[in-house]
């Protein structure tokens, strides 16, 4: 499996450098995603620009992503995707859970705006 991953101080950008997200992947993806988490990753943008297929068990790497980071920090899929992954995430219906941008540069923005949301009300209690 190719990927790139970029550590920010506030973020991480994991880049997908496949075009096929199926079975032969996903094990591995989830198991990095478990790695990063581990090594303190508290926001994870995961960019997909590359990727143009995407089966059931690569949607199963997507969704442990999203538990693993949903309580304690920011999982954000960025774009833009390809439109066969985007009717396959909105098929499956997980466009309502998942984040969603066309860009990672938006991406980025997405998870500096949570992190100041996440402040203030942590803030507040």
């Amino acid at each position: 499996m190719k990927f790139r991953v970029d550590k920010q101080d506030q973020y991480l950008v994991f880049t997908l450098e496949e075009e096929n997200l199926n079975s032969s992947i996903a094990p591995g993806l989830k198991s990095e995603f478990i790695f990063l988490n581990q090594e303190g990753a508290r926001n994870l943008i995961f960019d997909m620009t590359h990727v143009k297929f995407v089966d059931s068990s690569g949607l199963s790497a997507i969704l442990t992503a999203h538990r693993i980071w949903k309580d304690q920090g920011c999982f954000v899929l960025a774009g833009p995707l390809q439109p066969m992954v985007t009717k396959l995430i909105e098929i499956s219906r997980l466009d309502s859970i998942l984040i969603i941008v066309p860009s990672l540069s938006e991406g980025v923005d997405y998870v500096m705006m949570d992190m100041v949301e996440r402040e203030i009300k942590s803030g507040d209690e």
